[in-house]
């Protein structure tokens, strides 16, 4: 990705751990058009580089992510159509992007400080972990201008439960991150001085993990959690059972069972 003082997203790649910089602070980061149209490719580029095990997102700047922006969206109010087609598709683009990072082979933790609303939070909820600074708040604040969150509401209601879910979509408040994490949202809330290195150490940790394991257990986990109790449990069977075929989990067991040291995975 070629990088340049106004690229909005900037990538930096660490043995094994891609970096993902949303790069424009002025905006706090909103997902605009372009930064939508950055974020998507950014991510179907990592999910064929296999060198990358697992990926950070982190912005530039106080903020997460504000979410969409207003103001472009504003513009298309002169449409013909008052702008419907066009909100249509831009949420649509939007929506594509988070299933992007669900779909992603590798597991994407956000890295969250100051604000993270509307979409922003969504962004949050649609990545696999999530780690704050402890100055970090949330919410889905739409309802306050007239705009229910309905698409950040179905990232934010597989990860909380519905009572939380609610209050926050109802009441529109900034919540904090110690809160959030009682939710569900976020899996750690840490000092800001600690932010970067706490996220970085999770993510040495799961790059450290066979790749293959851990692409097919992301992917089942998505799709069990949608089935039914008795469905999810033959599903996941038959997941296991092709897991046990794979290269690193042979040598892997072998080495566990004969008391050798982990094997070198070979990602197969």
């Amino acid at each position: 990705m070629t990088q340049s003082e106004d690229t909005i997203l900037l990538r930096e790649d660490d043995t094994g751990v891609a970096i993902l910089t949303l790069n424009a602070p002025k905006s706090i980061n909103a997902l605009s058009e372009k930064m939508l149209a950055e974020l998507s490719s950014a991510f179907d580029e990592i999910a064929e580089d296999r060198s990358v095990k697992v990926v950070i997102l982190r912005t530039a700047g106080n903020h997460f992510c504000a979410g969409h922006n207003l103001k472009e969206m504003t513009e298309h109010r002169q449409d013909a159509d008052g702008g419907f087609q066009y909100f249509q598709d831009l949420f649509a683009t939007c929506s594509s992007m988070m299933m992007r990072i669900v779909r992603l082979p590798q597991p994407v933790v956000a890295e969250v400080k100051g604000i993270a609303t509307a979409a922003g939070c969504q962004l949050v909820a649609a990545c696999d972990l999530a780690v704050a600074s402890e100055d970090a708040r949330f919410a889905t604040s739409g309802v306050n201008i007239g705009l229910f969150c309905s698409t950040p509401m179905v990232a934010l209601s597989r990860n909380v439960p519905r009572k939380q879910a609610m209050e926050m979509l109802l009441l529109g408040e900034f919540l904090p991150a110690a809160q959030v994490a009682e939710f569900g949202l976020i899996n750690r809330c840490v000092p800001r001085d600690a932010l970067e290195d706490t996220t970085m150490e999770i993510a040495r940790v799961i790059a450290d993990k066979p790749a293959a394991a851990i692409k097919i257990g992301k992917r089942a986990f998505y799709e069990q959690v949608e089935m039914t109790l008795e469905d999810a449990y033959a599903f996941a069977g038959r997941v296991m059972a092709e897991n046990m075929m794979a290269r690193d989990a042979e040598a892997g067991i072998g080495a566990f069972t004969r008391k050798e040291p982990k094997p070198d995975w070979t990602g197969e």
